[in-house]
């Protein structure tokens, strides 16, 4: 077994990674780690799509446990990790007041706006 080198400040973080991830997939302890919702943006000037979710028992676990899971074959250039109870919805009743298209406010039509020529994600 190699000896831990006592300058280094990293040592021990892998193991607890594992450790952290291996109580998280068993039942009893799944419910004592917050669920994180993770999404991926695939390349420059995309937009992050949600991709999935983990159990993980703080945000720089949860990041790395994302990379290893959903960024295996080097799809990604960034992770953002969400913890699921910090997520707010709109309520699907007021659905019409929320998304009703707003006929006074020309502006806001992409009609208005001279996109150059050399920008492809848009």
């Amino acid at each position: 077994m190699p000896r831990e080198d006592p300058r280094r400040t990293d040592q021990g973080k892998e193991r607890l990674f594992s450790v952290c991830v291996f109580k998280a997939l068993d039942k009893n302890t799944v419910s004592l780690t917050p669920l994180w919702e993770v999404f991926i943006r695939p390349g420059n000037g995309l937009h992050h799509k949600h991709v999935g979710s983990l159990h993980a028992a703080d945000q720089q676990l949860a990041i790395r446990a994302a990379r290893d899971v959903y960024t295996r074959r080097g799809e990604g250039n960034s992770i953002w990790v969400v913890r699921s109870s910090d997520i707010s919805a709109s309520d699907p009743d007021f659905s019409d007041e929320n998304f009703s298209p707003s006929l006074d406010k020309v502006y806001r039509h992409p009609s208005f706006y001279d996109i150059p020529d050399d920008i492809e994600n848009m």
